[in-house]
């Protein structure tokens, strides 16, 4: 399967987070305030929180409804019982975020 093109990097300000659909998979795609991009299931493995209105810190993220808090590199649990599915994603050459897909 090819790359996914999924918006510019613009399009996400510095410390936000903004949901995105693919293929049918709902996604939380974050830019750190450090230049990072990161993407994971959008919502909190808790009780469905959308992690993409959550606290982002350095590469963490905060749900915003029970303070259950993860790392957006690899999805580990920092404060909670669950990881989260994280995406493998990065910027291209135009600026644009990109979900790399595997073959």
């Amino acid at each position: 399967m090819a790359d996914i093109k999924l918006c510019p990097l613009s399009a996400i300000a510095p410390g936000q987070g903004r949901n995105i659909e693919v293929a049918g998979e709902k996604l939380a795609i974050f830019h750190t305030r450090g230049g990072g991009v990161f993407a994971v299931q959008a919502e909190c493995p808790h009780r469905g929180g959308p992690l993409a209105d959550g606290l982002v810190g350095g590469t963490t993220v905060i749900c915003p409804l029970h303070s259950w808090k993860f790392d957006l590199a690899s999805g580990e649990a920092l404060f909670g019982e669950c990881g989260l599915k994280t995406y493998p994603v990065r910027v291209d050459g135009d600026g644009q975020i990109v979900l790399t897909r595997g073959a």
